[in-house]
């Protein structure tokens, strides 16, 4: 299977687009166009054609840009079967466990409720890239708008499961306000400390965090960590179940 050429556009104040392109047959793919602009004037740089949008749940700032891409494209988009109703311009709709091939890259569909009904991830295994929309962040996870702490746990253990080495391509840079949250719960986790440093460097010098890795986060992302006895002890739950840790983890972020 082909590797991806993978290309990262800042839009909006915070929000991550993604061109994915196959080398091989010249196929590309949008990830989340939160807008139209700045994707399209990126593409034409790049000598890339935009054949495919893929989408991850129906938010505004993930959607934005679909009917005014495929107007001026003509290409496919892909998105969630479970929320088909809320994807402009959707015309092709997957779930967990199905495949979807972008020219000679094959992603493996993950459903991942919690951030909405309907989230889903694509994993291009021989690139090494995630893409989870609202559903991971660098150091966090989205807030549960339409889902419960059991499904977002549920969500994130199939992030949890894949090689250490594949990208995490999510789709805000939240990672510096995520990370002193993160510091709250595991003061003295060493590794998150390393990190954190390696941030605020990177933000003082306006360079992405994003993307990270899967072995990033499991060493310092509290809400992969609930099993953790330093964030348990932290949060006054020590050997809770995962799904409560998770849970008052999430509430204590909804109000740092």
């Amino acid at each position: 299977m082909s590797r991806l050429e993978i290309h990262q556009i800042p839009v909006l104040s915070d929000n991550y687009v993604y061109l994915a392109h196959c080398p091989e047959t010249g196929d590309t793919a949008v990830v989340d166009p939160a807008v139209t602009g700045p994707v399209m004037d990126t593409a034409k740089v790049k000598g890339w054609t935009i054949t495919h949008i893929l989408n991850t749940h129906h938010h505004d700032d993930h959607t934005g840009g679909n009917l005014e891409i495929k107007q001026a494209t003509g290409c496919t988009i892909v998105g969630p079967k479970a929320d088909q109703d809320r994807i402009p311009g959707i015309d092709v709709e997957v779930d967990e466990g199905d495949s979807y091939t972008l020219g000679n890259a094959e992603a493996k569909v993950f459903f991942v409720p919690g951030h909405t009904r309907g989230h889903i991830a694509f994993w291009f295994a021989d690139s090494d890239a995630l893409f989870c929309g609202d559903t991971m962040f660098a150091m966090g996870c989205g807030r549960l708008f339409e889902g419960t702490p059991a499904q977002m746990w549920t969500s994130l253990q199939k992030f949890m499961n894949l090689p250490g080495e594949t990208r995490v391509y999510c789709a805000h840079e939240y990672t510096q306000a995520n990370g002193r949250f993160a510091l709250s719960v595991e003061p003295d986790n060493e590794e998150l400390v390393r990190r954190m440093a390696e941030v605020d460097d990177k933000r003082a010098n306006d360079i992405p965090t994003v993307p990270s890795t899967v072995a990033d986060e499991l060493a310092t992302n509290p809400f992969l960590r609930p099993e953790s006895p330093l964030l348990q002890k932290t949060v006054g739950m020590t050997g809770a179940d995962p799904v409560a840790v998770f849970a008052e983890t999430r509430a204590r972020k909804d109000n740092f």
